[in-house]
């Protein structure tokens, strides 16, 4: 009897012990699955997936914009998928189709041509992809946003250049860019504007379609056949001017005709010290790329770009020809040999060495 009280009293102690082990377990279960963040701030922040569509590499300034775009963006936690069109219309189609395919969160677009984009900018938008206008503005389209310098201010401080070279007047050629760059017409513009009134004639003209320097080289010759005499010549950018300036040259005219263009490009800082080109007008690219970079990762996390409180945000509105789009507007500052040294060298964008590599003596001087 005595014996099968202990053996009953033996097993309550072991299932009691087996109980509170079992409690025990369970509790620290749960406490684990506590502790587990939510699943989704386990997971990592989504990464951004932007498309940088690229007129071509011609121009020297945009290797440099691709640069400083996809460093910005990539410090930022976002993909960049680079294409470059080769100034083919139609390989930018296929080239955005491409992207849009891939999913991209946002497509960043220097537009050879805007209207022929406009398309295949609407169906990336019906496919949710926010579209980028980047420098050039891509007309009735409804993009999410353009980010672009003054291009209206450009054209006339090229002009404000020219008129301070002829004060008394005279005929001008003017070599303008691609028809269908809509920055063309804003710089025409511009330029046109700061004329009136002073006695400037603009005389022949014509455009360099897809940005084609080796046309500016034919225009300066087609206008010095109708007119023995110029006084001036005002070119879309610095590519277009050293062709230009090249026919100036056969004509014994380079370093006599005053030359306005814009860009900085290196070449045209070399000239400028050297006394074929007037003036160029500097346009912080780096600028530009990296703002551009950073509302693009803004507008693929969804943030509102136009929020004042935004360390950088679009705080302009332009019109696109069917509604008002977010605008981050860059102001241009002209260059002419007296600020040259302040403006490009003192900023880093070229090194004194560079800028001076024909001009030995003034380099000299200059340190």
């Amino acid at each position: 009897m005595l014996f099968e009280l202990h053996v009953k009293n033996r097993r309550r102690k072991l299932m009691s012990a087996a109980l509170l082990l079992l409690v025990l377990l369970l509790t620290g279960c749960g406490t684990g699955r506590q502790s587990n963040p939510p699943a989704g701030e386990q997971s990592e922040e989504k990464e951004i997936q932007i498309g940088l569509s690229f007129d071509s590499f011609v121009i020297e300034r945009w290797l440099r914009d691709r640069d400083v775009f996809v460093s910005t963006a990539e410090e930022l936690g976002a993909k960049v998928n680079v294409q470059n069109a080769n100034g083919s219309v139609e390989e930018q189609i296929e080239q955005i189709e491409y992207l849009i395919q891939k999913k991209m969160d946002v497509i960043a677009i220097i537009a050879i041509d805007g209207d022929a984009l406009q398309e295949v900018v609407r169906k990336a938008k019906d496919a949710g992809i926010r579209i980028v206008c980047y420098d050039r503005l891509i007309r009735n389209a409804q993009t999410d946003l353009y980010v672009s310098f003054d291009n209206r201010r450009v054209g006339e401080l090229m002009g404000e250049t020219m008129k301070e070279s002829l004060p008394d007047g005279g005929k001008v050629f003017a070599v303008y860019g691609s028809k269908s760059d809509n920055n063309v017409t804003l710089v025409n513009e511009g330029f046109a504007s700061a004329l009136e009134g002073s006695g400037i004639e603009i005389v022949y003209s014509d455009y360099c379609d897809n940005w084609l320097a080796e046309l500016a080289f034919d225009i300066v010759n087609e206008g010095l056949a109708q007119y023995s005499k110029v006084d001036g010549v005002m070119c879309g950018n610095d590519d277009l001017a050293s062709q230009a300036i090249r026919a100036l040259a056969e004509h014994q005219l380079a370093g006599q005709v005053p030359v306005v263009a814009q860009d900085a490009e290196l070449a045209a800082c070399q000239r400028i010290m050297e006394g074929t080109q007037t003036m160029t007008v500097y346009k912080s690219v780096d600028e530009e790329a990296r703002q551009a970079a950073r509302l693009s990762v803004a507008l693929g996390r969804g943030e509102d770009i136009t929020d004042p409180s935004r360390d950088v945000y679009a705080g302009e509105t332009i019109n696109d020809g069917e509604t008002d789009i977010p605008y981050y507007r860059i102001e241009p500052v002209a260059v002419t040999k007296e600020n040259l040294d302040d403006v490009i060298i003192e900023s880093g964008f070229h090194r004194r060495e560079d800028v001076y590599l024909n001009v030995a003596d003034q380099q000299s001087e200059g340190r």
